[in-house]
């Protein structure tokens, strides 16, 4: 009867899934339709192109954060500690079949510390899952230390049958355009922003709307031949 309601055949499918996977209550499924889950990975999604390393309907975007009580004035620490305070709902929130693994990973390269926010494992997907927290707006330059992280995650991490390590940059605002043309989804790298308060049900379906068009969009375009193509 909740799914009965949804507009496309998509929707119900992912929904399904979605109770079959983590076992969902009516009250958790409604939740999750309430809270957009299906638009929101579709956002996600929209990043991977040809030659992606980030499998499909992994990720989010956004992040809907508002359980972690945080309000404007928070430092990166502050948004780190209240997400291990309330650990179980970020892992739900993030997806299925995630775990934790480790918070402010130690890496040592060129005799010098790195520290990565959050290690996770991905069960299904048999891989590790860097998660880099950012207070502002995406910057080009998180690409360079996710791929640091990752290569490291790989050499030095990554056991017997596992699959290459992936990353996820959350980030308080995501720029697009420069999302886009990075093509980090080919070196396993998912930027996503992430909201700490919940918008008013109605602004809250026009701002994903919003987002979903400029997805579907971006997607026409990479689709589109470029000039000099047959």
């Amino acid at each position: 009867m909740a799914l009965l309601p949804l507009k496309s055949d998509e929707a119900r499918k992912f929904y399904a899934s979605h109770v079959a996977a983590g076992r969902l209550t009516v009250r958790e499924l409604k939740s999750a339709i309430g809270r957009k889950a299906y638009e929101r990975r579709e956002i996600a999604d929209s990043q991977l192109g040809p030659g992606s390393m980030v499998p499909a309907d992994t990720f989010s975007d956004p992040y809907l954060l508002d359980f972690l009580g945080l309000h404007d004035g928070y430092l990166e620490a502050d948004l780190e500690a209240a997400i291990l305070r309330d650990l179980e709902a970020f892992l739900l929130e993030v997806g299925t079949g995630f775990t934790f693994v480790e918070r402010q990973k130690r890496m040592v390269i060129d005799g010098k510390d790195f520290h990565l926010d959050l290690l996770l494992y991905h069960r299904p997907l048999k891989r590790l899952v860097a998660v880099e927290l950012k207070i502002g707006e995406f910057d080009a330059r998180d690409e360079g230390q996710m791929k640091l992280y990752l290569k490291w995650l790989n050499r030095h991490e990554r056991h017997d049958g596992e699959e290459t390590p992936i990353g996820l940059i959350l980030c308080a605002e995501a720029s697009r355009e420069q999302i886009e043309l990075l093509e980090m989804h080919k070196d396993g790298i998912v930027v996503a922003e992430y909201w700490t308060a919940l918008p008013p049900k109605h602004e809250l379906e026009q701002r994903l709307q919003v987002m979903l068009r400029g997805a579907r969009e971006r997607l026409t375009r990479r689709e589109l031949p470029s000039e000099g193509d047959d």
